[in-house]
């Protein structure tokens, strides 16, 4: 009787293990699935450097009014040394400035910087067509 009931919490104490590892696997796999949400990229006019796209799903409105969100840089030419930038950027639309927060070559490596200075685009075509896009959306 002995054997047979160490048997038993044998087999019941293996599957309690398998069923927590499956469960612990399968909720890391949905959490990186839901980390890759879809991308709505939409392009401003090209410029001589190249091309900048925002992402129309990640706008957020922030505390202080601005605007939140992703935008890509993609060079004219590329090479190892130049790849595609994503910068994570406040908008204010009634300043028309504007503030990189974050800046990377993938969306994985980020280093949010929510102090960084507002700056004037001084001209530069492509985050003024950003700018002019996000704030005609949001108004």
């Amino acid at each position: 009787m002995t054997g047979s009931n160490n048997k038993f919490n044998s087999i019941l104490f293996r599957n309690i293990i398998y069923l927590a590892l499956s469960i612990i696997v399968s909720f890391n796999i949905s959490i990186k699935k839901s980390d890759a949400l879809p991308h709505e990229w939409v392009g401003v006019p090209k410029s001589e450097y190249g091309e900048q796209l925002w992402d129309r799903q990640s706008i957020k409105r922030n505390e202080d009014g601005s605007v939140r969100i992703l935008s890509k840089f993609i060079p004219k030419t590329k090479s190892e040394i130049t790849k595609d930038i994503l910068y994570t950027m406040d908008i204010n639309c009634f300043e028309k400035s504007f503030r990189d927060v974050d800046v990377s070559t993938d969306e994985i490596n980020s280093n949010f910087n929510n102090f960084a200075d507002w700056q004037d685009p001084n001209g530069d075509e492509l985050i003024l067509g950003v700018i002019s896009q996000v704030c005609r959306l949001e108004n």
